[in-house]
C-alpha cells in the first residue's frame, strides 16, 4: 500500500501535459493543448489538456480525468500501477515491501502477466550479458550485427538458454505457477504435462507498450535448423495482440513528434539499425501484416508515415493494400525503396549516416508515383492493361477523405499517367457516388428492419417540468470553477448604507443555499455539494484538484467534465482590441443568477406537490391551510422571478 502523503507527492509533481504528451501528439491552443483521441478514430482533434487544471477531456469518448485516471484508462493500470509509473516518471522514492510469492499469487490476471515478462525480461537479459553461454552465443550474434552495448541494453535485448526448462524452472522456484507460465505463452506445456521454454536458444527481443512495459517478446533462432522457424514471437494474451502493438512505438514516439513523420520497417533488427544510427522515429509491424489499429497508434503522434521497403520487389504488391489502409486512415504515406539486395538493416551497416540520410531525402515517393512505376511495368504496350492501370490508382485517391488532397492527387495522377484531369475526376466521382450509393442503402436496410419496432412516444411529465439537475449541475460547476474567486458584493450595513465587499464565490454559494436549507436531488451533485458543507465546518474551502483527485469515480468524474471546456476564447479579440467579456468578468450576476435559478426550481417543484396535496385534501381546515401555503409559495415564486426577470402567470 502506498502512503496518503506519498500519494499527494506524487499528485503536486505530476504535470499532465507531459503524462499524457508520451502517448498522444498535443498542440498548444491558448492555455491548453489539443490532439487527437487516443480513445476514438476521430478526423477532427477533440482532445483537450488543461495544464492549469492539471486535467485531460476527450468529448468524443466522453473520458476525463487527471493523469492517474489517464494511465487507467489507456494503459490499463490498476490505480497503484499509475502511482507506481508516475513517482518512477518524476524520481519520487515510494516504500513499498517486496512482493512475496504468495502475493504474486494473489495478483490478478492481467497484472500477473505484466509481472512474470517483467521478471522474463530480467532474466533474458541477465543471460545475455552476464551467463557464459550468452556472451559466446547471443551477445556474440549481437556484436556481428553491429549492434553497440548500450543500444542493447536500451531496447532490453536478452537471450534464452539451450537448455529446455532453464528459464520455467527458475521461474517456479521463484514463485510462479506454471499456469501463469504457459498462460504467458513463455512456457510450452506438453501432453503429459511437462513445460518447456518456448524461446529457449533464441535471442530474445522484448515487445514493448506505450509506457514501457513488457507485452511479449519475439525470439530469434541462431542455429541453422530449416525444419525450425526463424522467430517465435508470444501467442496472444489478455496484454498482447499483436495486431495491436509496434515494436520500437515506445523508444519512437517522442522523435516521432519531433520529426512529425514516422518509418515503418519489417522487422526488430531494422528498427534496432535504424535507431543505433541515430534515426529514432522509426517502428515495425514485426512480420505481421499491417493493421489499421496498429496505423491509428502512429497517428496519435504524426499523420505522416514513411515506408521502407527492401529491394525485393516480389513482395511489394502485397504492399499495396497497406498503403490503401493508411490513407483510409487520413494519413499521408511516402515510400523508400532501397537498392536491389538490401534491406533497411544491411543498407544502414554497410552505408555512411550522412549518405543513408541523404538516400532517404532523395529517394521518397508518393504513393501514386510508387504504385504507378511498379505497375508501368507490367502494362506496357497494352492498352487494356494501362486502362486498368488507371483506375486501381484512382480508386486507391477515392479512399482518401478529405477532398482538397483529393483534387491535388488526381492533379498528378494526370501528370504522370499522361491522362486528361477531367477524365481522372469524371471517374473518382463515380467510384464516389458508388460508395455513398452502398453508404445509403446499407442505412436504409437498418431502418427497414427496424419498422416492426414498437415507437414509444415520450411525453413530458411534471416529474421532468421540475427536474432541477440543470440548475444544480450549474450550482456545482460555479462552485468547481470558481470556489476561491473573490467578487464584490453591495450590502447594507448597520444605518441602511450601501456598502461593498469581497467575498469568495464558494462562500456566497455555500451560505445563500444553506440559509435555505437545500438538499440537492442529484446524487452525484449532491456528494460534492456535501463535501463542501464538511470542509466548511473545517473552515476550509476546497479547491478543484480535491475533486480531480477524489477517490470516488464519480466525483471525479463529474469533476473533470464541469471542469473543461473545448472552447477558448481567440487571441484575435485582443490583438484587434476588442473587448469580449468573459463569465470571470461578470461573476457576481453569474452567482446570482444560477441561485435564484435554483431556488426557483426548488419551488416549483414544492407548489407541484402541494397542489397534489390540495387535491387530495380530506376536510376545509386542511384544504384551508394548503391553499395558505399555495399561497405563500407562488409569493415566493413571482418574487425569485421578479429578480430572474421573468414574468410569472397563473
Amino acid at each position: 500500500m502506498i502512503p496518503r502523503d506519498t500519494i499527494e507527492k506524487i499528485l503536486e509533481a505530476t504535470r499532465i501535459e507531459e503524462v499524457v504528451g508520451e502517448f498522444v501528439n498535443l498542440k498548444k491552443s491558448g492555455k491548453n493543448f489539443k490532439g487527437f483521441s487516443p480513445f476514438t478514430n476521430e478526423t477532427n482533434p477533440s482532445f483537450y489538456v488543461s495544464p492549469s487544471k492539471n486535467i485531460f477531456k476527450c468529448f468524443s469518448s466522453g473520458k476525463g480525468g487527471n493523469a492517474v485516471s489517464f494511465l487507467m484508462e489507456h494503459e490499463h493500470f490498476t490505480y497503484p500501477e499509475a502511482l507506481r509509473y508516475l513517482a518512477r516518471k518524476y524520481n519520487i522514492e515510494i516504500e513499498e515491501e517486496q512482493q512475496t510469492p504468495d502475493e504474486v499469487r494473489e495478483m490478478n490476471e492481467r497484472e500477473a502477466l505484466f509481472h512474470i515478462n517483467a521478471f522474463a525480461q530480467k532474466y533474458f537479459s541477465d543471460q545475455l550479458l552476464n551467463s557464459e553461454e550468452g556472451r559466446a552465443i547471443g551477445l556474440s550474434y549481437l556484436k556481428e550485427r553491429d549492434f553497440r552495448e548500450d543500444i542493447i541494453r536500451k531496447f532490453e535485448l536478452g537471450y534464452s538458454p539451450k537448455e529446455w526448462e532453464a528459464f520455467s524452472k527458475y521461474a517456479i522456484e521463484n514463485g510462479y505457477k506454471k499456469e501463469s507460465l504457459v498462460k504467458s505463452g513463455l512456457s510450452v506445456e506438453k501432453d503429459n504435462g511437462q513445460i518447456y521454454d518456448r524461446f529457449r536458444a533464441r535471442v530474445i527481443f522484448p515487445i514493448h507498450n506505450l509506457s514501457g512495459r513488457v507485452l511479449g517478446f519475439g525470439g530469434r533462432i541462431l542455429e541453422k535448423d530449416d525444419k525450425k522457424p526463424k522467430y517465435v514471437n508470444s501467442p496472444e494474451s489478455d496484454i498482447y495482440s499483436k495486431s495491436k502493438v509496434l515494436f520500437g512505438l515506445y523508444f519512437a514516439k517522442n522523435a516521432i513528434i519531433r520529426d512529425d513523420n514516422c518509418y515503418l520497417v519489417e522487422g526488430y533488427t531494422d528498427v534496432i539499425t535504424l535507431n543505433q544510427a541515430g534515426i529514432e522515429n522509426v517502428v515495425a509491424s514485426s512480420g505481421t501484416s499491417l493493421t489499421s489499429e496498429q496505423i491509428r497508434l502512429v497517428k496519435r503522434y504524426s499523420q505522416n508515415i514513411t515506408i521502407l521497403f527492401d529491394g525485393d520487389e516480389a513482395g511489394l504488391k502485397a504492399s499495396f493494400r497497406g498503403i490503401d489502409m493508411i490513407l483510409e486512415e487520413g494519413m499521408n504515406v511516402r515510400i523508400v525503396m532501397f537498392p536491389e539486395g538490401e534491406d533497411p538493416d544491411s543498407f544502414v551497416r554497410n552505408t555512411r549516416i550522412a549518405e543513408v540520410l541523404e538516400y532517404l531525402k532523395n529517394n521518397t515517393k508518393d504513393f501514386i508515383r510508387f504504385k504507378t512505376d511498379i505497375l508501368n511495368k507490367e502494362v506496357a504496350g497494352d492498352p487494356i492493361k494501362r486502362a486498368t492501370l488507371i483506375k486501381e490508382v484512382v480508386q486507391t485517391i477515392s479512399l482518401v477523405p478529405d477532398g482538397i488532397f483529393r483534387t491535388v492527387y488526381i492533379r498528378e495522377c494526370s501528370a504522370i499517367l499522361e491522362v486528361p484531369e477531367q477524365t481522372l475526376m469524371n471517374e473518382l466521382n463515380k467510384i464516389l457516388r458508388k460508395k455513398a450509393y452502398k453508404k445509403e442503402t446499407k442505412e436504409e436496410g437498418v431502418v427497414e428492419n427496424q419498422e416492426s419496432t414498437d415507437i414509444k412516444v415520450v411525453q413530458k411529465t411534471d416529474l421532468d417540468l421540475n427536474d432541477s439537475s440543470y440548475q444544480e449541475r450549474d450550482i456545482i460547476r460555479l462552485l468547481l470553477n470558481y470556489s476561491n474567486d473573490e467578487i464584490e458584493v453591495t450590502e447594507e450595513d448597520e444605518r441602511k448604507r450601501p456598502v461593498t465587499r469581497k467575498y469568495q464565490v464558494g462562500l456566497v454559494i455555500m451560505s445563500d443555499l444553506g440559509q435555505d436549507e437545500i438538499v440537492l436531488s442529484h446524487p452525484g451533485y449532491r456528494k460534492i455539494y456535501q463535501e463542501y458543507q464538511k470542509a466548511l465546518q473545517r473552515d476550509v474551502l476546497l479547491d478543484s484538484d480535491f475533486f480531480v483527485n477524489h477517490e470516488d469515480d464519480e466525483i471525479r468524474s463529474i469533476a473533470v467534465d464541469l471542469l473543461s471546456s473545448p472552447y477558448e476564447l481567440s487571441k484575435n479579440w485582443t490583438n484587434k482590441k476588442i473587448y469580449v467579456p468573459t463569465e470571470k468578468d461578470r461573476l457576481w450576476l453569474t452567482v446570482q443568477t444560477s441561485i435564484l435559478a435554483l431556488k426557483s426550481r426548488e419551488i416549483e417543484k414544492e407548489i407541484a406537490e402541494n397542489q397534489k396535496r390540495i387535491k387530495e385534501a380530506e376536510n376545509d381546515n386542511d384544504l384551508f391551510m394548503l391553499l395558505e401555503e399555495q399561497k405563500a409559495l407562488k409569493e415566493i415564486s413571482r418574487e425569485i422571478n421578479s429578480k430572474l426577470s421573468r414574468i410569472v402567470t397563473r
